[in-house]
């Protein structure tokens, strides 16, 4: 494979305010998620009064960030909230206004450095129509590019009514949605080991993404774009399964297709650590529905960026630079001439 300089962005990172609104305070509800800062280049996370997260300055900083992109070779940079922060188990009115307090700072990170940095959104998913205004001022008025939204509501997956009338706005819209698991399954039962985060969430991911596709929301808007992190957590793994329930289960089909085939019009991003994963992924959904995404800034994250990609064997360099950047810029509507660069020999 060449090793030129190949245009890198990376779909899947998270940023948090600095100034982040202490809600906490503010309602007298510990659930709300406060952060304290604990020196300049560091802070914590709190959640139920107790330490969630501990972080440092590359999660509110853009010219850290920066930095750190030039390290490492990416471009550009997508910013999204981090999950802990989505609260869609509050009132509301109260989401909404952590919502806004989160795209007013994105869209200011992006206006201060429009070349290497675009925005995802957050949205109280909890409440359509609260939602969908919310998307439309994140998208027409600060000019974020998509909206990120969690794998359930208050354990409501994507296809509950409510939700599909914010999906089906989105897709009128022409809004890419990233959804990230939260508030995973089984959560109670993986209290060590970390397993929330290395079982939970992929469990997850995979549930959300049956149940768009269970949805018949694809029938209806076969051009959405709508892309499942990590992978798609297991469910490349569990298409055969779920085909065949599909198939000999005729009760439960609510689609005009198979779910493998409405799997294949959905996005999934690289996080998946091992280039054997990904060639199995690339054989199942093709290349152009591959996005690389690290989950910068977190422990979890990959590094290098594209590192996997990079270890692939039978692809073209023309699949490389889909995945490695060109693929973001089409998923989120962007003018190729406004981001992808001369490669430099």
């Amino acid at each position: 494979m060449s090793k030129e300089k190949k245009f890198r962005v990376d779909f899947h990172t998270h940023i948090i305010p600095d100034n982040f609104p202490d809600l906490e305070a503010k309602y007298g509800d510990d659930r709300f998620p406060t952060l304290k800062h604990t020196c300049s280049c560091g802070a914590e996370i709190y959640k139920d009064s107790k330490v969630f997260r501990k972080i440092e300055d590359n999660a509110w900083d853009p010219e850290k960030r920066i930095a750190q992109m030039d390290e490492e070779g990416v471009d550009v940079q997508v910013l999204s909230p981090i999950p802990v922060t989505f609260t869609y188990w509050a009132d509301p009115e109260k989401c909404l206004e952590l919502s806004k307090a989160q795209n007013d700072f994105i869209a200011s990170c992006v206006g201060k450095y429009p070349d290497r940095f675009v925005g995802l959104g957050t949205v109280p998913l909890q409440d359509a129509d609260l939602a969908i205004a919310e998307m439309e001022r994140a998208i027409n008025e600060l000019g974020l590019k998509g909206i990120e939204i969690g794998s359930n509501a208050n354990g409501k997956t994507l296809d509950d009514p409510e939700i599909l009338r914010f999906i089906e706005a989105a897709a009128k819209m022409d809004v890419p949605i990233f959804v990230h698991p939260w508030a995973t399954i089984g959560v109670e039962r993986m209290p060590k080991h970390n397993f929330m985060y290395s079982i939970g969430m992929p469990s997850e991911t995979a549930l959300a993404a049956a149940s768009l596709i269970f949805s018949g929301i694809l029938d209806k808007y076969p051009n959405f774009k709508i892309c499942f992190s990590h992978g798609g957590g297991s469910l490349p793994y569990l298409l055969p399964r779920i085909d065949q329930a599909w198939d000999v289960w005729p009760h439960i089909r609510t689609t005009e297709q198979p779910p493998s085939y409405y799997a294949k019009k959905l996005y999934f991003d690289t996080l998946v650590y091992d280039p054997r994963n990904l060639q199995f992924m690339l054989e199942k959904f093709g290349a152009d529905h591959i996005i690389m995404g690290t989950d910068y800034p977190f422990l979890l994250r990959e590094v290098p960026p594209g590192k996997v990609v990079e270890l692939l064997e039978s692809v073209t360099e023309e699949e490389v630079k889909q995945m490695l950047g060109e693929n973001a810029i089409d998923f989120l509507g962007l003018s190729k001439s406004n981001y992808i660069k001369e490669t430099v020999k």
